[in-house]
């Protein structure tokens, strides 16, 4: 069995905002450094094979930091990216909602229909993110690995996994830092844990 700890990156200004951040480089805010530092110390003692990030830096200083209780290096992965949300990056609902209003509404609705205006598909982001797990529970077979990655994303992989429809990925929550833990049999995948976010609670 491969475990695969799925983590997401520590809160960034944007989350703060509101703003829908997708490819755009957004670091970690002095919030989200604290809990990239408090979830690092609850997976403390689950001795990873390896630890690997979305090559944004929100993600890679997450893993980083998580790493560092190894004294592993953070293999970087695109594929791993958040959702691209081409020209909504930067806006925040209001702003989005005033210029595109029936996509807007459709996002919550049917988000496996909309293609995002310069951006992709959900069906798109699926595809690559999944590329990127299969390949890792090849290569990490009977291991235990973390991933860290972003929410959409993580959603994404949840409900393949889950046999989900893309068109509930919203019913899924993903905060800041949250574990979510996948096994990966020869037959088949489960989801073992899912939003964890016990280690924030002061």
């Amino acid at each position: 069995m491969t475990r695969i700890v799925l983590v997401r990156h520590g809160q960034t200004l944007w989350n703060l905002e509101l703003k829908y951040q997708g490819h755009a480089d957004i670091g970690l805010s002095p919030a989200g450094l604290e809990q990239a530092a408090q979830v690092a110390g609850r997976l403390a003692g689950i001795n990873p094979a390896a630890v690997y990030s979305s090559d944004l830096s929100r993600a890679f200083h997450t893993a980083q930091i998580i790493a560092a209780k190894y004294g592993l290096p953070v293999n970087k992965i695109p594929d791993l990216r958040e959702v691209n949300f081409g020209e909504w990056e930067g806006k925040n609902y209001e702003s989005i909602n005033s210029q595109w209003p029936a996509l807007m509404g459709k996002l919550f609705t049917h988000p496996d229909e909309i293609e995002i205006p310069g951006g992709e598909t959900f069906q798109t982001l699926q595809d690559r993110a999944m590329k990127a797990v299969d390949h890792l529970a090849s290569r990490h077979a009977e291991e235990t690995i973390v991933v860290v990655s972003h929410g959409a994303t993580i959603r994404a992989i949840l409900c393949a996994i889950l046999h989900m429809p893309l068109k509930y990925i919203w019913n899924i929550k993903q905060d800041n830092t949250a574990v979510n833990v996948i096994e990966i049999y020869p037959k088949r995948a489960i989801v073992s844990l899912v939003n964890d976010t016990n280690h924030l609670t002061p």
